[in-house]
């Protein structure tokens, strides 16, 4: 997450297209000041002062940092909306596993986005409604894979799984431990991708 996305939607009003505004530069604050020091390293005053806001108008927005950090949980959804349509193309299914392996995971491989979601899953293990968000956009994502190779064993590329779901949800974790691996290693992602991509289609293809 390289920024908070927006909400679709414009602002009705005047007042309405400033709170967004501000709703936004707080929340871009708090990404800033998550990715610098760490989730509970920070509190409401240094996002507070990042935004340039008092913490009383922050708390006009947000009752504290966990709503903050459900709010950046919510909108992380948005950023998956590319691999989303990626996954949705009808191009021959093995062209768009192909694709897709090589997109997230040089989204994911982005310092930034390694260090934001390592800081929302490690509270998402200790808030239940910050985990029900981070696995809805999970399921998401999951699902839209899961998809692809259902049509590629239909098109005869890839051989029947017993287990779509389980089979996109593993696919997801390696493409993202390769990820991970990357940048704690200091080494380009596009020296794992081949790796990756051999063993996903050796465990999918058809024969």
């Amino acid at each position: 997450m390289k920024r908070v996305p927006e909400r679709r939607g414009e602002p009705e009003t005047k007042r309405d297209k400033a709170v967004a505004e501000r709703r936004g530069k707080i929340l871009e604050a708090a990404v800033r000041c998550f990715l610098e020091n760490g989730y509970h390293q920070t509190g409401v005053r240094d996002i507070a002062k990042r935004a340039g806001i008092s913490l009383g108008n922050l708390y006009n927005h947000f009752p504290g940092k966990h709503d903050v950090l459900a709010e950046i949980a919510t909108l992380e959804r948005c950023e998956l909306e590319p691999f989303l349509e990626l996954l949705g193309d009808p191009a021959p299914a093995p062209a768009i596993l192909d694709r897709f392996i090589t997109a997230y995971a040089q989204y994911l491989a982005a310092p930034e986005n390694v260090i934001l979601t390592i800081e929302i899953t490690s509270e998402a293990v200790r808030k239940p409604d910050i985990a029900e968000m981070f696995l809805a956009n999970r399921t998401v994502l999951v699902t839209a894979l899961a998809s692809v190779l259902q049509r590629g064993s239909g098109e005869g590329s890839f051989r029947a799984v017993p287990d779509p779901m389980e089979a996109s949800q593993l696919i997801i974790e390696l493409i993202e431990g390769s990820a991970y691996r990357s940048v704690l290693g200091g080494a380009a992602i596009r020296r794992t991708l081949d790796g990756v991509k051999d063993f996903v289609f050796a465990a999918v293809r058809n024969g």
